[in-house]
């Protein structure tokens, strides 16, 4: 790996951040090499740089192969093994490819399950995606649909709702305003569409709200995020992984940032991919690493 590190003042005055430059196949190098050029990031963060800004030849641009999986799983690895030993204190990576991953030999579903084995932590995780002031967390995330009614539980539901809460206050809200969407059409009108609200949500947000959670819901979740995006909440709770994705993606597909939700550590990322398509042609936008990058300094300054 490349390492280079950008200093300007004293380590103890702002935090250390681990940048991965992502899928050498993609636009991650492209978009790393754009907020190293941004005079704000240097005066944010002391930036330690992992991964080439000009990948080896060797690695083919624009599409998936095992060779990319290899060199992005060892960027990966790098970056936590300094978060564990304290040299970072925060890490940010650029758009990867979980199949290019899975070709060279990564055996989790996503990466945030390899970050949860590599970290030694059996707590529960989750993916926060992040559009502006919104953040969001579901209850159950990467399984089929017809699954989904069987995986809602009281306690799934306090942990998604616990890790969105920690987050939002490690990145500065004070009492975070929560709201939680239901799992049937019209928070499934009185039992008549579905009694998941009625024998599950329900109960487990009041065992919230007796612990001083300040949380809405279950609400339909087709003007939950009208509400959202009025600012009326600064977190949402989905049942599952479209019901809240779809509304985010509608909201800015290119401005989304994801966090690792419930690791003991701060990783952001942006939340488009490795954009293939547009690899070498200039027209990488570098908003949403951007925001990835600001999120993660306040967060990890939050810490020091």
């Amino acid at each position: 790996m490349c390492h280079g590190t950008i200093k300007n003042v004293p380590l103890d005055r702002k935090p250390k951040i681990a940048l991965l430059t992502g899928d050498p196949s993609g636009i991650g190098p492209e978009i790393t090499a754009k907020l190293l050029a941004l005079r704000e990031t240097r005066t944010a963060a002391d930036v330690i740089l992992i991964g080439a800004l000009d990948p080896p030849e060797s690695i083919p641009r624009g599409r998936v192969s095992r060779e990319a999986g290899a060199y992005t799983l060892g960027q990966l690895r790098e970056g936590v093994a300094m978060l564990q030993a304290g040299t970072a204190d925060a890490m940010v990576f650029a758009p990867l490819n979980k199949q290019a991953m899975k070709l060279a030999g990564m055996p989790f579903s996503d990466e945030l399950h390899l970050f949860a084995s590599l970290l030694g932590f059996g707590g529960p995780v989750s993916e926060i995606n992040v559009m502006g002031n919104l953040w969001t967390s579901r209850v159950t995330s990467h399984v089929a649909l017809r699954e989904v009614a069987s995986l809602i539980t009281r306690e799934r539901i306090h942990d998604a709702v616990h890790l969105l809460h920690h987050a939002l206050r490690a990145s500065g809200a004070a009492v975070p305003r929560l709201a939680v969407a239901a799992l049937n059409p019209h928070a499934g009108e009185g039992g008549t569409l579905g009694t998941e609200e009625i024998d599950t949500i329900g109960p487990a947000l009041e065992e919230l709200r007796g612990a001083g959670m300040e949380i809405a819901g279950p609400l339909p979740s087709d003007t939950l995020f009208l509400a959202a995006v009025r600012g009326d909440f600064d977190g949402v709770i989905t049942m599952y992984h479209d019901q809240g994705q779809i509304a985010l993606k509608l909201m800015g597909f290119n401005r989304g940032v994801t966090v690792a939700g419930g690791l003991p550590v701060v990783i952001t990322t942006p939340a488009h991919g490795t954009a293939f398509d547009i690899v070498g042609k200039d027209k990488a936008d570098v908003g949403p690493l951007r925001e990835a990058f600001r999120i993660a300094c306040r967060m990890a300054a939050a810490r020091l």
